[in-house]
C-alpha cells in the first residue's frame, strides 16, 4: 500500500509515492514554485495562492496514476508563508512568503520600523512564549504590517499555505496543526494555544485564527481515481526533515546548506534565548537559525570568482578545488568572520592575522571552516549547557557535500558524527509519518529510534 507526499519547498513543490511495504520512495517528481507576484510593493515577496493550488493539483494528478493502492496524502511545507482566508473558502489575498520583509519598511509614526514598533510592544516574556520567533518574515509581522496599514478585513482567516491548498483541494475547512502553528509566530508554547494577548495588542483580535488539528488528523478527503483518500494535517517542512533524518534524543543537529540551523530535541519545553518549535508527540526543538553557511562561504567564493570571469576562466567545480586545499591545511593562524550578514555573533566580517604565507585558498577557507565550527560549537553549548550530547547528525547540502568542513566541525566537538542516511530527508520524513498516521508503526519516536539502530547495527 502507498501514500502521496508533497513538499511545498521554496523554490520546488516535490512529490513522491510513499511505499509503505518496502519503506521506500518512488517517482519522486519535483516541479517548480510558481513565480513570484510582481509589482506587489517595495521589499513585499508574494504568490498567486490559486497558482500555489494549480501547481500541486498537477503534482498530485501526475502522481496519482503511479499509486493505485493509495490509502492517504501528506504534506509539508516552507514554514510561514500564509493566505488570508474568508469563510467561503476564498483567498482574500496573495500567498505571502516568509522571505517578505515589509515589516522593516518606516512605521508611520516615525518611531523605527514596523518590526521595531512590533517588538517594543511584545515584551521580552511573552517573546520567549512565542518560542521567539519574532523576525520580520513571520506572518505575526506581516499581519501587523497589514492592520496598521487598515488593510485587515475583519473575519478573515490567516491560513498556513499548506492548510490553504488542501482547504482548497478538498473542499474543507481550514485547520492548523502544531508544527506549522509554531511558524506564524503567534502560539503560546506554554499552552499550545494562540497567544491571545499578544495577538489583541497588535490588533490582530479581528481575525479568525484557525482551530488546531492533532498530528496526524484526517483534515478532508481527496477525489482520485480510485476514490477519495483521506488527507492529513500538513506539517512543517523543517521539522518533518529532521523526522527523516532520524534525529535522536542524544544527537546535535547540524543542517548546513544556503543557511544553518543547529538544533536539541527535548521531551519537554525548555525555553531559553533561543527558538524553540514544537515537534512531534509533545516534543519539542530548541534550535538557532542565520549562524554563518553556504551564503557566507560564496562571499569568498565571488571574490575568487571574478578573477577568473576577467580572465575569461570558468569555475567549473570550484567546491572540489576549494575542499582538496583545504584539507591539504591542517591548520592555520588565519583568522576568517564569515559574519559578512547580520546575525546574532556580529554583522560585519573580516579576515584577520594575515602573513606572508597564509592568505592562500587552503588557508582562507580552512579559517572559514573553522569560525563555522566554532559558532556551531558556542551554539550547542547555548543550547545544551552540560555538553552531554553524543552525536552530531548533520544533514543539509554543504554539510554533506565537503567532508573537510564535516571533519573541522567533528574536531570542534570531539564527538562522533553521521550523515542523514537519505538525500530525500524530507520526503522521507513524510514516509515515516505515513506509517505512523495509518497506524503501521505505534510513534515516530519509535519508529526513528528502530531505523536508526538499523542503519548502525
Amino acid at each position: 500500500m502507498s501514500f502521496l507526499g508533497i513538499d511545498l519547498g521554496t523554490s520546488f513543490i516535490k512529490g513522491a509515492v510513499l511505499d509503505l511495504e518496502t519503506r521506500q520512495l518512488g517517482h519522486v517528481r519535483r516541479i517548480p514554485f510558481p513565480a513570484q507576484v510582481e509589482n506587489v510593493g517595495p521589499s513585499h515577496c508574494e504568490f498567486d495562492a490559486g497558482a500555489i493550488v494549480a501547481a500541486v493539483r498537477t503534482l498530485i494528478e501526475e502522481l496519482a496514476p503511479r499509486a493505485p493502492d493509495c490509502e492517504g496524502l501528506v504534506m509539508c511545507s516552507q514554514m510561514h508563508g500564509l493566505v488570508l482566508m474568508n469563510d467561503h473558502g476564498e483567498a482574500r489575498s496573495n500567498c505571502v512568503s516568509w522571505r517578505d520583509l515589509r515589516a522593516v519598511a518606516p512605521h508611520p509614526s516615525g518611531a523605527g520600523s514596523y518590526y521595531e514598533v512590533l517588538k517594543r510592544r511584545v515584551n521580552p516574556a511573552r517573546a520567549r512564549q512565542l518560542g521567539n520567533e519574532l523576525d520580520p518574515g513571520r506572518p505575526l509581522c506581516y499581519l501587523f504590517w497589514f492592520a496598521e496599514q487598515g488593510r485587515l478585513e475583519p473575519g478573515l482567516t490567516p491560513v498556513s499555505m499548506p492548510d490553504f491548498v488542501l482547504s482548497v483541494l478538498c473542499g474543507s475547512a481550514p485547520g492548523v496543526e502544531i508544527t506549522n502553528a509554531g511558524a506564524y509566530g503567534a502560539l503560546n508554547l506554554e499552552t499550545l494555544g494562540w497567544h491571545e494577548e499578544v495577538i489583541e495588542e497588535l490588533g490582530l483580535g479581528r481575525l479568525c485564527w484557525p482551530v488546531f488539528c492533532k498530528q496526524g488528523e484526517v483534515v478532508g478527503h481527496l477525489k482520485l481515481p480510485r476514490g477519495p483518500v483521506p488527507c492529513y494535517a500538513p506539517v512543517g517542512d523543517y521539522q518533518c526533515a529532521l523526522v527523516g533524518a532520524l534525529l535522536g534524543q542524544e544527537e546535535v543537529s547540524l543542517n548546513i546548506a544556503t543557511g544553518s540551523q543547529v538544533s536539541r530535541m527535548t521531551p519537554g519545553l525548555i525555553l531559553g534565548d533561543y527558538q524553540t518549535r514544537p515537534f512531534f508527540e509533545g516534543r519539542f526543538l530548541n534550535t538557532f537559525t542565520g549562524a554563518p553557511a553556504g551564503r557566507s562561504l560564496n562571499v569568498l567564493l565571488h571574490l575568487l570568482d571574478d578573477l577568473a570571469r576577467a580572465e575569461g576562466i570558468e569555475l567549473k567545480d570550484p567546491w572540489r578545488s576549494i575542499a582538496q586545499a583545504a584539507e591539504e591545511v591542517a591548520d592555520t593562524d588565519l583568522e576568517v568572520d564569515l559574519n559578512f550578514f547580520p546575525t546574532p555573533w556580529g554583522d560585519r566580517g573580516r579576515i584577520a592575522n594575515i602573513g606572508g604565507n597564509n592568505l592562500t585558498l587552503g588557508h582562507l577557507f580552512r579559517g572559514a571552516f573553522q569560525n563555522m565550527a566554532d559558532i556551531y560549537f558556542d551554539c550547542a553549548v547555548r543550547l545544551w549547557p552540560e555538553k552531554s550530547w553524543k552525536n552530531l547528525l548533520f544533514s543539509g547540502g554543504l554539510a554533506c557535500k565537503l567532508e573537510v568542513l564535516r571533519e573541522t566541525i567533528q574536531r570542534r566537538f570531539a564527538t562522533a558524527c553521521r550523515i542523514a542516511p537519505f538525500e530525500e530527508d524530507t520526503l522521507f520524513g513524510l514516509l515515516i509519518l505515513a506509517l505512523v498516521f495509518s497506524g503501521r508503526a505505534k510513534s515516530v519516536e519509535e519508529l526513528t529510534g528502530q531505523l536508526r539502530a538499523s542503519l548502525t547495527g
